[in-house]
């Protein structure tokens, strides 16, 4: 999400590869939710992913942020603790 999309309250859905987003930085997989949610199966969670490539989706940072749709590909409920923990 660029910072565009805070003001706009619109980001783009892309398909990078890791190492072209993360570069030389440190990164890790946080699947926290799964110790409450099941997750869904990969190749669901990718078909899931792939429909949204190259579309326009909304970005609030309160109610739709990044981690909202991420939780919603993998378990289909989007949550995000970011928000609630404030």
């Amino acid at each position: 999400v660029s910072t565009v999309s805070v003001f706009t309250r619109k980001a783009k859905v892309k398909k990078q590869l890791l190492k072209e987003v993360v570069g030389n930085n440190k990164w890790r997989v946080n699947n926290k939710y799964d110790r409450s949610r099941t997750p869904l199966c990969v190749e669901e969670i990718i078909q899931r992913a792939e429909l949204w490539i190259g579309k326009e989706v909304p970005y609030d940072v309160l109610g739709s942020n990044c981690e909202h749709f991420v939780t919603e590909l993998r378990y289909g409920e989007g949550v995000s603790d970011q928000v609630s923990d404030m």
